[in-house]
Order: C-alpha cells, then structure tokens, then sequence
C-alpha cells in the first residue's frame, strides 16, 4: 500500500462552517515548502523511504555535513528532516517540492507530534483515578494507593506517578477538511498533537475505519 506525507508546523485551532451550515473544529496546519532531499531505495539502504525536509535553517546554526546534504537537492539546510515509507519512488527525485496540493478536502490522514509535557505529576492528573476521603482522619488523599500482594516487588504495569506527556503520539483517521494551496496551509478536522509551532507529520492513512 503507497502512501503520501509531508511535515508541517501546527499553528492553533478555529472553525469553519461546511455547506450544510455545520460548525467544524480545524487545526491549522501551515505545511510551507518541502523539499525532497534523499530517495532511499532496496539496492542501497535496504528499505525504501522518501526523506523531506522543513523549515530552512540559518547557515550559522549547520555544520557542514547538513549543507552538503542539503546543496544535493539545490536546497537550504533543514531544521526538520523525517522519512516516509510506503510511497511510490517514481513519484519523488531529489530536489522536488512537496506542498498542500499533495492532499485535498475528504482525504484521511494519520497526525504524528510530540505531545505537550507535563513534567513529573501524581496518579490522579496523570492517570485519572479518583482522590480518597479528604476528611481529617483518612490519611488516604492523593496516594496512589496499593502496590499488591507481593512484598518487595511492584507489578509491571501498575500505573504510578511519573513524567507525563513530552511522548510521540499518533491520531489516526482525521479529516481534511481544507488543503489551502494559495497559503500552504492544511486545514484538519479535530485536535491533533503537540503544542502550537510544533512539528507534525501528516500521512495518509494506513488504517481507514
């Protein structure tokens, strides 16, 4: 199955209205320019993959490996370079443009970002459960309550506090509700993850319900 992407910088939520007169949550998804910077093929990397780049970088902050790759594909240094599988190679060479138009309104997608962190939080932000009595002679508020039957041992699985967030995360199945060509801006039914100004990757589905 061949698919198509590209990387894009999530920019915030609006809404827009649909013909029927439907209020639609969006993500605003500014995509910009993508450039092909390597095709990766069976013969000489053992798998096959496109490999894009984002977000030009100033020539103070790239070391010379990073220009060198880049001036391959006649192209600035990228802050941002992610590789997408499954695609159809004769469709990509190096030095192409990837922009909105690769998607239009009605396409499914798979969104990949870097969720926001939370730093180190208690079971009940991190995982929900329900606080104790808050009456003076409980001694059981926040806690996170028993570790088992065994002594000296804590099962693995058993949900504690910890770092929250800060993880990849994946939402499958979202809509384009807009491919915005004249702007270069993807308009994605729902929230996807990660803080504002942070990187996405967009996908074509590879399980559509």
């Amino acid at each position: 199955m061949t698919k198509k992407g590209i990387l894009g910088k999530k920019v915030g939520m609006t809404q827009v209205f649909a013909e029927n007169g439907e209020l639609i949550p969006v993500t605003v998804v500014e995509v910009g320019t993508n450039v092909v910077l390597q095709v990766k093929t069976v013969e000489n990397d053992g798998y096959e993959a496109v490999q894009l780049g984002f977000d030009d970088l100033r020539e103070v902050l790239a070391n010379k490996p990073a220009k060198g790759h880049a001036a391959k594909a006649k192209t600035a240094p990228k802050r941002f370079i992610r590789e997408i599988r499954d695609v159809e190679l004769g469709d990509y060479k190096v030095g192409d443009e990837v922009k909105a138009d690769i998607f239009v309104a009605g396409d499914v997608v798979d969104v990949t970002g870097t969720s926001k962190g939370h730093g180190f939080q208690g079971n009940i932000k991190r995982w929900g459960q329900s606080r104790g009595p808050m009456a003076h002679g409980s001694r059981y508020h926040r806690r996170p309550g028993s570790m088992g039957v065994i002594i000296n041992r804590v099962f693995k699985g058993k949900v504690l506090p910890g770092r929250m967030g800060n993880k990849r995360v994946t939402i499958k199945n979202l809509q384009i509700v807009k491919a915005d060509t004249d702007n270069n801006v993807l308009l994605i039914r729902g929230n996807v993850p990660g803080a504002n100004k942070s990187l996405v990757t967009i996908t074509g589905t590879v399980k559509e319900k």
